[in-house]
Order: C-alpha cells, then structure tokens, then sequence
C-alpha cells in the first residue's frame, strides 16, 4: 500500500508538500471567524424588537400597550443617559453629548450589533467634546449609554457576542487610555469593565437558563407527543387482536359451509363442487394469513382469549361485576333488540366497559347510567356518570387517560361519530353513534 502526499501551489507555480494545520491555528481561526460573524457580518442590518406576542399582539388596548413595554424600557434608559450626559458635562456641548448617549440606546431597537460600534464611536465624539480628559475616555453620559448598549444587544444576541463586546470594550478603553496618554489612576476603564462584565455575565446566565428550558419545554413536547403515539398503536394493536377473533370465526364458518354444502344437493354438477372448493380454498387461505398478521400485531406476553369475544348480549355480566366494584349503575334500552354484526357488537361492548372503568378511576361512588338505542340506522351509546361525592374526591386514582383514544379509535373504525365531554352538572358524559348497514344495503 503506498503513501499518498498531499500538495499545494506555490506563487511561482511549484508544489510544495501541503502542512495541515495546527490546532492551535484552528482554534484562532475559529475564534476570528466567530467575531466576524457576531459583530461584522451584516453589522447594521434591520433586526426590528418585536412588541411581546409578535407584530399584532392579541388582546384589549392595556394588553396591547403593554406589549411595547420592553421598548419603553430601553427609550426610558436612554433617556437616562441622555439626563447624565445633560447634567455632568457642561458648556455649549451638553445637548450634544446628550443626543450621543440617547442614540445608540435607541438604535438598539433596530440594528443592534450596529448599535455597539455606534456607541463606540459616540463615545469618542463625547470625550473629545468634553472639557479636558480627566474624566477618562468614557464620560459620565456615554458610560452610561454604552453599559446599556451592551446589555440590550447581549439580550438580544447570544452569550458568544456578549463576550466579543466585552473584549472589545477592554481593548477600545486600554487603547484610549495608552494613546492619549491619560493617567492610569485617573482613568475609568476598569469600573467599565468590571460593572459590564457582571451585566454581560447576568444576561449569559439568564440566556444559558433560557435556552435549557426551550429544550426541556421540546423534550416534554415531544415525549407526549411519542407517549400519545405508542398508545394510539397499542389501542389499535388491541383492537385487530380482538377483531381478528372476529374475522377468523366468519371464516371459518364459511370455510365449513363450503365443504358441507355439496352434500346437501343430491348428484350436484361438478361446476358446482368445483365452485365450493374454491369458496374453501380461499377462505382456509385467508384464515392462515390472518394468523400471520395476528403474529405481527401479538405482544410477548399476549395468550389467545379462551372465550368468545362478548358482544352486548354479555352486558348485564359487565353491569354486575361493576355493581360489585362499588360502582351504581342503571341500564336503559330503547327500540327493537336485534342481532348486529359481531365487530359493532364487539365495539359497542368495549366502549361501554371503557366508559365505566373511567367512572370508577375519575368519580368513585358516582352513580352511573348506560342507555342503549336501537334505530333504523345503526345503534346508540350513552354512558353517562354524575359527579364524584365531595368526601370521595380524594380516592380517585387517574388513569393514564387512554380510554378516549381506544373509543375513537373503535367509532373510527366503524365511521361512527362520538362525543365526549362534562355536563352542567359536573359529571361526565360519551355519547356514540355506531352505523349498521341494512342487510339489503349490503349487498
């Protein structure tokens, strides 16, 4: 295996051998390409301070107000400096020093990256225009308008820029000083950098805290958001375990059928026993699919009921053992009782025993009525639960809150319709509408 050397052009065109990089120069590189960034790129572009609640906060005229109160916040603070700069510098350059230290503070509204080189600048102009330099390179007013400058733009910017503000507030202050020769006890660079420092510090940390709660606010958005899924799976999961029961016996039976059908015609046309045999193929075919598939949908610890799946006929059992559990509870029927096919029967079944569980877990020792209504169309459901007694509150155990999605789930299937909600007097009420096809309908 031989070795490859990497190579590079040299001014007169010449390769020379290509040197990576040490990680010292990356690291600088890095660092530059940071600053550059932050505080260059686009310096004075448009970043408008949007109100609290975006361009149209919602709400009555004091919430709207309100909504602007950062931005009264930093005009107060500028006028503030502004006041300062009036007050502590004196002669015929007052009310200009003054516009210095209120523009800045009012460009951090706009252009905020921009605003820091302008206080800069500002501040150069006011310590030219002040009376003497004993005041150091930052005067009182610019002082205080550039301590605002960089705490606003650091909240509106990010920890890394807060940081390259600061070290540029270091340099601008050591270079003044050195340049114009001012005397290091006389300066006022170091509490500049000490009380910026503790402000730029304060807005990181709050930044840091800041962005960890977003991402702990996403992590819990998106865990109940995963935790609401794997239920709708498991309820669905469910719901093909059982109706496969289903399935698989009207298979059967026509499986069955099939075969016994040619002898009950006497010398039967071949035509015709070919005919059934196929019937038989195909359904003894589709039962071992469905086989499969229940090996799909099957959890690890899932064991094949031993009974027939219940239907509504098995209800006043279901009505009894809840009666056992403490649970009062009345039974109304209306309209003429007829077979339904086995999936609504099933279905019905599983959202009356859903409805009831709920009632034990959310309103012990409420008193609870099921309705059942036969009509032309389909069949009716309406579980209906009072409010808990006032004594027995404190024993309610919450579920997880899975037995709404396995009810919809059901009438989904069904193209049913369901609604779920409070009554006025504090109980709790499902209402479901399953449609049954007429058997000439379905044809």
């Amino acid at each position: 295996m031989t070795e490859t050397t990497q190579t590079q052009t040299t001014p007169d065109g010449a390769f020379a051998p290509y040197k990576p990089r040490s990680a010292e120069y990356r690291a600088a590189a890095d660092l530059l390409g940071g600053l550059r960034q932050d505080l260059f790129h686009d310096a004075f572009a448009y970043r408008p301070l949007l109100p609290a609640g975006g361009e149209s906060p919602p709400g009555g005229r004091v919430r709207r107000y309100m909504a602007w109160r950062r931005h009264a916040l930093v005009v107060a603070a500028g006028l503030v400096a502004m006041f300062v700069a009036l007050t502590r510098d004196g002669g015929g350059t007052a009310t200009l020093s003054g516009l210095l230290a209120l523009g800045p503070v009012l460009l951090t509204l706009s252009r905020p990256v921009g605003a820091f080189w302008a206080s800069l600048v500002a501040t150069t102009f006011a310590a030219a225009l002040a009376p003497g330099w004993s005041v150091g390179p930052w005067p009182p007013g610019s002082l205080v308008s550039h301590l605002v400058v960089v705490t606003v733009v650091a909240i509106r910017t990010r920890p890394r820029t807060a940081a390259w503000m600061w070290v540029l507030t270091a340099v601008y202050g050591f270079f003044t000083d050195g340049f114009f020769g001012g005397n290091r006890f006389n300066t006022n660079t170091q509490p500049v950098l000490v009380v910026s420092a503790i402000a730029l510090l304060s807005v990181t940390v709050w930044h840091i805290r800041l962005n960890a709660e977003q991402k702990v606010t996403a992590q819990q958005s998106e865990t109940a958001h995963e935790r609401s899924r794997r239920t709708l799976l498991e309820e669905r999961t469910t719901i093909a375990r059982e109706l496969h029961d289903v399935v698989a016996h009207h298979m059967s039976v026509v499986a069955i059928q099939a075969e016994a059908a040619p002898y009950r015609v006497e010398n039967p046309p071949p035509e015709l026993e070919k005919a059934f045999a196929t019937i038989r193929e195909n359904a003894v075919a589709a039962l071992t699919e469905l086989r499969r598939v229940l090996g799909v949908v099957r959890a690890e610890d899932y064991e094949a009921p031993d009974a027939p799946q219940p239907t509504l006929a098995d209800l006043d059992g279901l009505l009894t053992n809840v009666r056992g559990a403490g649970l009062t509870v009345e039974k109304a029927v209306t309209g003429a009782v007829r077979e339904l096919p086995q999936g609504v029967e099933l279905s019905a079944y599983r959202i009356v025993q859903e409805a009831l569980s709920n009632t034990l877990r959310h309103a012990p020792g409420a008193s609870a009525r099921v309705e059942i209504g036969y009509v032309l169309g389909g069949l009716g459901l309406r579980i209906v639960n009072g409010p808990a007694p006032r004594v027995l509150l404190e024993k309610s155990t919450h579920g997880a809150g899975h037995g709404i999605t396995g009810m919809r789930e059901r009438v989904s299937m069904l193209n049913g319709e369901m609604t779920a909600g409070e009554t006025d007097d504090g109980g709790y009420e499902v209402a479901v509408f399953l449609p049954v096809a007429r058997a000439e309908d379905a044809v």
